[in-house]
Order: structure tokens, then sequence, then C-alpha cells
């Protein structure tokens, strides 16, 4: 038996067929849209762009690869590294499989503050910018996500601990009344703005850009790296508080650091792309069946596999029916709900 679980698959190897995964889809989804281009060509044309190396491509079909369709691949692989991220840690520290980025209130405190501006904003101006759409709207849903994830640490920390099983409760509470508060602004939104609404609050990466794609790219970085650094102590987690307590692992700034590490990277989700359902929850739970719970191994592997997973929703969105754009949160929930039932079946008497 390999360290990972499987037999004869290492965690080098494991890590390589992941990222072969990612770069194939992503090839892939360079091509798909209304002009196709094929990876081949796709190929060349980033090739050119990185080392001036063969003939000048079209200038058109170079501006739709590296203009259009690069960013928004690569945004949907960090929204899903970014969601995959948050999951595994938080499926770690409150040592339940079953534990979602959105469990904290985050995914929804970001979501209702970006709904009241465009809201607002609307009644306010007759409509919403395009640049605040583009670059104001993720700024207010990060915000919110701070304020939510403020919020939710401030009332779950007692006596300078951090009580866990009351920071979840809280977050239901919190998505409760996130949802409601986004359910009257929807009800009184007018016909423009609940159709901006709708295609928000059910996620998309239509509106990737290289800005947006650094910003997220530098807040997954830093969470992914700081998370990796944390792994064994997520593996000591797995024994109980105590027992991590008594092995001299200072148990309430691990915990500390992993909610709000997790709330940085589902704020800049949710902020970039909207609420995109499942990855975190399913990704995580996946990854642990297949390669084990070293959180080693199934940080990285989380991150590559949900990076995998927005990249496969995007490009189901994209080619299901063009010229239509099919929501990427109903694709993952289409293709989290069934996984979902099918891990609770498997798992019946453990949860």
């Amino acid at each position: 038996m390999s360290r990972t679980g499987v037999p004869g698959i290492g965690r080098g190897p494991a890590l390589a067929v992941l990222g072969l995964l990612v770069a194939g889809v992503a090839l892939l989804a360079l091509g798909v849209g209304p002009r196709a281009i094929g990876p081949g060509e796709a190929l060349a044309i980033l090739g050119h762009r990185l080392t001036g190396l063969g003939p000048d491509p079209e200038p058109l079909r170079q501006a739709i690869v590296l203009q259009l369709r690069l960013p928004r691949v690569l945004l949907a692989g960090l929204v899903g590294a970014a969601l995959a991220l948050a999951g595994a840690a938080l499926q770690g520290l409150f040592r339940n499989p079953l534990a979602d980025p959105g469990l904290l209130g985050v995914s929804t405190s970001a979501a209702l503050a970006a709904v009241a501006a465009i809201v607002v904003l609307d009644r306010l101006l007759g409509g919403l910018p395009a640049a605040l759409a583009a670059y104001g709207l993720p700024l207010v849903a990060f915000a919110g996500a701070l304020v939510g994830t403020a919020l939710i640490h401030r009332l779950g920390t007692r006596e300078g601990r951090v009580d866990v099983p009351l920071m979840l409760l809280l977050g239901i509470a919190l998505n409760a009344v996130a949802g409601a508060g986004i359910g009257v602004l929807a009800f009184v939104a007018e016909a423009g703005a609940l159709r901006t609404l709708t295609q928000w609050g059910l996620g998309s990466f239509a509106g990737a850009d290289w800005p947006g794609v650094t910003v997220l790219a530098a807040g997954v970085l830093v969470a992914g790296l700081v998370l990796a650094r944390l792994a064994t102590a997520l593996n000591v987690f797995l024994l109980g508080e105590a027992e991590a307590g008594h092995l001299g692992m200072p148990v309430e700034a691990v915990k500390r650091r992993v909610v709000l590490l997790a709330s940085l990277a589902t704020g800049l989700a949710v902020a970039f792309a909207g609420t995109i359902g499942f990855v975190g929850l399913v990704v995580p739970h996946l990854v642990r069946l297949a390669l084990g719970p070293d959180h080693r191994l199934l940080v990285p592997a989380s991150a590559l596999g949900g990076a995998l997973l927005a990249m496969l929703a995007d490009l189901l969105a994209r080619g299901l029916a063009p010229p239509a754009e099919i929501p990427v949160g109903l694709i993952t929930a289409l293709l989290g709900g069934p996984l979902l039932f099918w891990l609770l079946l498997r798992g019946r008497g453990r949860y």
C-alpha cells in the first residue's frame, strides 16, 4: 500500500496525474466557444506568446485565446482551487468530511453584500455601471465575506478560545439570516437588476479579466501555501483537540489560522465568480476516499481537483447549449448533488 492509500500510487505521481488532467482540460477549454480553436493551435499560440518562436498566429485568434478564454480558464481553475482548499481545511478542522466552505456563512455574507449593491445602485442609478460591475462588485462581495468572518470569529471566541461547535452553529444562523436578506432584496429588485442578481447568484466566470485573475491568484497562492504548512497540524487534529494540545500543538492559533484562511479563499472565490456550490464539499471528500486522509497530500490534491472540477463545469456551461451559457452553479449542483447522495449513502452509520 502506498502513502496515498492507493496501491502503486505515491504522493508525487498522484499530484502529477492531477496536474496533467488540469492542464489537459485547460487546453481543451481554450478551444471551446463560437469560434472553435483546436488544442494544437491553442498550444501554439501560448508557446508563441511565451517564447516568441514559431509563425505569428492570426491576430484575431490570438486575441480570443489570450484575452478572452485564457483569463476565464484561469479564473475557473483558481476559484475551484480556492473552494476545495477551504473545504479540505474545514473538514480537517471540524473532523467532519461533510463540512463545506459555506458552513461559516462566508459565501452568503459575500452574496448578500453583492446583491444589496446591485439592487441599491440599480434603484439609485437606473442600472449597474459596467466598471462597477467588473471591479466594484467583487470588492463589495469580498468586504461582505470579511464582515461575516469577523462576526463569526468574534462571537465564536470565548475567553480567548475559539469554540468550533459554536462557530459552526453561528455559521448556520448567519446563512439563514443572509439567505433571507437575499430573498427580500430579490423580491424588491427591478427586472434588470434581478437578471444580474440571478446570474451572479448562480455563479459565472464570464467576467474574467487579467486584473481579477492576478488578485485571485495572489490570494489563492497565499492561502494554499499557508494551509500546506498547516497540513501536519491538521493531521494531528484528527486525533482530537485535547490530544493535539497534549502533543504540544498550539490548538487555538491553528484554529484561528484555518478559519481565516478558509474564509479568505471562499470570500475571494465568491467575490470574483459568485456563489458556486458543492466544489468545496465534494472534491476534498473524493480526494480523501481516493488518496487517503493525510493532509500533506490532501491539501494540494484538493486544490488541483477543485480546479479540474470547476474548469470542467465551465466547459460544460459554455458547450452544452451554445450560444447560450448555462450558469456554472447549476452545472456544479447537477454534478455535485448526485455525488453527495452517493457519499451520504455510502457513509451511512458514520456521520
